[in-house]
């Protein structure tokens, strides 16, 4: 049995056991003890976020029912959302019940069931340890490391992503006559949760998510700039260089590409002067905002690195 196998028994097994066993080793601490009520603020975010998710889940279905999104489409943000929703369903869990139970109740034993008893807890560890077990064989034969690389002139490494296919106007595959149109509103939704994909660092995700906004819409330069970008992170600065030439001439106002073709051409192509004369475009177009301090101290070290005639 190889070391990850191990690792995967250990990590799944083991927690199983102790959470079963718990009640057990704890009896002589006491059964009194009271939790602490969660934060009624952070609670109410919660509930709050996971009826927003539920109304998106319901407003997916009508969109996919009324055609205006594609069985690929629909089960990828289905997948996502649903994934949020499960992950705000366990946080609601972990904060306990909302009120503390009352002296009276806590006065009163609860009644004993088979379940509770030391046997049937036992019992339910060691199924719970065998299953970690199966559960860790089985991990290793379909995990593998994420490769990585560092592009040239980047400070850290990034995953060695996929070909993320054609990216420009007119490209193969890329045009919209094949799908239904959509409506503006799902299309921002669209757009959000590929962004969303995107700043987490989920880059195969966040490829999908813009591939599908270009399919229905091959001249969003939205889409077309942050899939430059994606390719800029993997190490494919002139493609994604191209693509961002390619937006701004859809587009020629929007900021977003001329800063990030300023952080391909002064990271990856040391060309300082050009990134310069990119970011000064982008400080006349965003003439508010917080990124323009971090711009200008960009644009002040470029210029210090321009070779002097």
């Amino acid at each position: 049995m190889t070391l990850a196998q191990w690792i995967a028994i250990a990590a799944i097994g083991l927690p199983a056991l102790a959470i079963v066993l718990w009640p057990l080793l704890r009896r002589g601490a006491g059964r009194d003890a009271v939790r602490v009520e969660a934060a009624p603020d952070r609670r109410l975010e919660l509930a709050e976020e996971k009826a927003t998710t539920y109304r998106a889940l319901k407003e997916l279905e009508f969109d996919h029912e009324a055609g205006s999104l594609s069985d690929d489409d629909f089960q990828a943000l289905r997948d996502r959302y649903e994934g949020r929703a499960a992950e705000l369903i366990s946080a609601l869990d972990a904060l306990g019940t909302p009120a503390l139970r009352s002296a009276a109740e806590r006065a009163v034993p609860p009644s004993r069931s088979w379940t509770r008893s030391p046997a049937a807890m036992v019992v339910g560890g060691l199924a719970l340890l065998v299953l970690g077990v199966a559960l860790g064989t089985g991990v290793s034969q379909y995990t593998k490391p994420d490769d990585t690389m560092i592009p040239p002139g980047s400070r850290v490494p990034v995953p060695t992503l996929p070909d993320p296919g054609p990216l420009l106007p007119g490209a193969p595959g890329t045009g919209t006559a094949s799908m239904k149109p959509i409506s503006p509103e799902i299309l921002a939704r669209m757009l959000e949760a590929a962004r969303q994909s995107l700043n987490e660092g989920r880059y195969q995700e966040a490829i999908a998510a813009y591939q599908a906004v270009l399919k229905r819409d091959d001249k969003n330069v939205d889409a077309m700039t942050h899939l430059g970008l994606i390719v800029a992170i993997g190490g494919h600065a002139d493609a994604a260089l191209e693509t961002f030439e390619k937006a701004l001439k859809l587009d020629p106002k929007y900021a977003p590409a001329y800063l990030y073709t300023g952080q391909v051409l002064n990271e990856v192509k040391q060309d300082y002067a050009g990134a310069v004369k990119a970011w000064e475009r982008y400080l006349a177009l965003r003439t508010t905002g917080e990124e323009r301090e971090r711009v200008k101290a960009l644009i002040q070290e470029a210029r210090s690195k321009v070779p002097r005639r």
